[in-house]
């Protein structure tokens, strides 16, 4: 079925890219916002666009039926999700199908068996994929639990079997530790996901967090577009990512490749995906989850490949088959992406709400960003608080680590503390150069003095100071000398740089 208008259940700089790759694909968008997200970009880009409640997602982006019913109202084909919010809710999907529009995404069956942890990690092993030991079934039962992490052997990881984020998620070192992080374990999965179950399995020392994005049609066909290096995280959430990795052989990069496409195929598999691995130090790798839907990450992907992810994702769900073949694949260049995340790194990354009084994003050969925000607009509260993802690219590794560093030092933003300062302190780090780092580079390496150049103040802080100190010794030359008038201060010269 041809796709001529596509609602995009989502928001900021994700309904922007699904929506330029739509234009270009001559398709009508429709966007919806809640009241928090009126001025947004994404409002004013759309062809249309509908107010779908109050700032909170629970009463805005998260309400199924009302998204259905705009898009049955205005006539639309396809309802894409974007990342977050209804992209991994099964529910959703069925829904949408249901309603007789096409979900641009896996099948609601796909996602809900990649959406369980145990059940995706069930669906892995029935095809050798390799897999960290641990617990096949999910688990509440705290001295059963204890138990069987003595027979896997400590450090054990506990994850949410319903969750993702982070959350949910609890590292053991010792039987001693075990009571206390399994109830916090427990709690926290509770309160985010309405279940508790969490499963338990060996945890990897010193691992890397790598990552193999795939496309599937429905006709069977799976390709892999090689890997994503994510281990650069915070609280188990990524800030740095790249493309490929610096650390992965050609014949490991085949393996995992593979591995990736079984992992699709153990759920009849299509549209675009991602499979995610943990790699251990001396690169053997293990299945760790499948995320169903496109992610943040994903314009690295399409930089050393040519292959904009979305325009595939919207060809895919109108039931055309892949007309790229694996063999054609092959890897062009190097491409880092960072987020730019309303965030404070020198205060364990607290998020931070406020105004963006300036906001001007780097330009030149070889940098994309993609973002939701213009100056002057307030980062709310409700949602998640990036604002950008800056992304270079270049031939080598080595240009594009420089080029971004060029773009971050170029990136004017004022008002709130971000990640980039954080961002480049990374990229000029032995570990990260040389590409020996893992997911422990933070509590391993990162101090907030080490941010030399990111805790100045606000140019606007620094200006008014330039401007107080001027006027108080004007206004002392008037006492003086009675007679001259206070002076004017020419704030456009001042040539600080913010970073974070």
């Amino acid at each position: 079925m041809k796709i001529n208008k596509i609602l995009v259940a989502n928001r900021g700089e994700i309904a922007l890219r699904v929506m330029r790759s739509a234009r270009e694909m001559g398709i009508k968008t429709v966007a919806i916002f809640s009241e928090a997200d009126r001025f947004s970009p994404h409002v004013k880009y759309a062809d249309e666009a509908v107010c779908v409640g109050a700032p909170p997602s629970a009463q805005s982006y998260l309400q199924m039926d009302k998204i259905i019913d705009i898009a049955l109202r205005l006539h639309v084909d396809a309802i894409h999700p974007g990342y977050g919010f209804l992209s991994e809710r099964a529910a959703f999907a069925e829904k949408v199908a249901n309603a007789g529009l096409i979900f641009i995404g896996p099948s609601a069956h796909s996602i809900e068996v990649m959406g369980s942890k145990i059940g995706a990690k069930n669906a892995a092993a029935k095809f050798g994929i390799p897999l960290v030991p641990g617990l096949k079934e999910a688990i509440t039962d705290i001295p059963e639990a204890k138990k069987k992490a003595l027979e896997i052997g400590y450090p054990i990881l506990i994850k949410a079997s319903a969750g993702g984020g982070g959350k949910g998620m609890r590292i053991v070192e010792n039987e001693a530790e075990f009571d206390e992080q399994m109830q916090r374990a427990i709690s926290e999965a509770t309160a985010a996901f309405g279940d508790g179950s969490v499963f338990i399995e060996k945890f990897v020392t010193s691992p890397k967090h790598i990552e193999i994005q795939i496309l599937g049609d429905q006709h069977g066909n799976v390709i892999y577009l090689f890997e994503r290096e994510c281990s650069i995280q915070r609280r188990h959430q990524k800030l740095v990512e790249e493309a490929p990795s610096s650390c992965l052989t050609p014949q490991i990069r085949k393996a995992m490749g593979e591995c990736a496409v079984l992992a699709a195929k153990a759920c009849d598999y299509y549209s675009a995906g991602t499979v995610e691995f943990v790699v251990d130090d001396q690169l053997n790798f293990y299945f760790l989850e499948m995320n169903t839907r496109l992610q943040v990450e994903h314009p690295v992907t399409e930089l050393i490949t040519g292959i904009d992810l979305v325009k595939q994702q919207i060809l895919i769900a109108e039931g055309k088959p892949l007309t790229i073949r694996q063999e054609d694949l092959q890897i062009q260049g190097h491409a880092i992406e960072v987020r730019v995340c309303a965030e404070d790194p020198a205060n364990n990354f607290l998020p931070e709400v406020g105004k963006l009084h300036k906001y001007k994003p780097p330009r030149g050969v070889g940098i994309r960003v993609d973002d939701g925000f213009e100056e002057g607009m307030e980062i709310p509260i409700y949602y998640d608080n990036m604002i950008a993802k800056l992304i270079t690219y270049a031939g080598t590794r080595e240009e594009a680590i420089k080029r971004m560093e060029r773009a971050i030092d170029e990136f004017q933003i004022t008002g709130i503390q971000t990640t980039l300062g954080f961002c480049r302190y990374v990229l000029g780090h032995e570990q990260f150069l040389s590409g020996k780092f893992n997911t422990k580079f933070v509590e391993k390496y990162f101090k907030p003095e080490n941010l030399v150049s990111a805790p100045q103040a606000d140019e606007e802080k620094i200006a008014a100071a330039l401007v107080g100190s001027l006027l108080e010794s004007n206004g002392n030359k008037n006492e003086a000398n009675n007679s001259s008038p206070q002076q004017s201060v020419n704030q456009s010269n001042w040539k600080g740089r913010k970073y974070a």
